[in-house]
């Protein structure tokens, strides 16, 4: 299977900044561990999305902040496709997508978690 990833983020944003301390690549609200990608699934999925202003009552974030975080998103940028790849390699590396799951994962060798830290 050949995935075509966008280029990362070369967006200034007032808002949103990478977290040094996460395994996640993509943006997060700055001074939180909230990612832009959770405040935009808020918004899209599910039977009955949150509008933007409930999701920010819901925070205690200013509506400028959840509306970037939003614009964010829509552009796909690179680093968030990079992360649901890595998320998706180890998933079929534990077995954890495998039909037959038993809720047990397989324990990765050090050399298996390093080539997966390196995707």
């Amino acid at each position: 299977m050949r995935v075509t990833i966008t280029p990362l983020t070369t967006t200034s944003w007032k808002h949103l900044e990478a977290n040094p301390k996460s395994a996640y690549k993509q943006l997060f609200i700055k001074g939180t561990r909230l990612r832009a990608e959770v405040v935009y699934g808020l918004t899209v999925d599910g039977t009955e999305p949150m509008t933007p202003e409930e999701v920010a009552a819901e925070y205690g974030l200013p509506l400028e902040v959840i509306q970037e975080a939003i614009a964010y998103c829509r552009t796909n940028p690179g680093e968030i496709q990079q992360d649901h790849a890595a998320e998706e390699a180890l998933l079929k590396a534990t077995g954890m997508n495998d039909p037959s799951y038993t809720g047990t994962p397989r324990i990765l060798s050090a050399a298996e978690m390093a080539r997966l830290n390196r995707l």
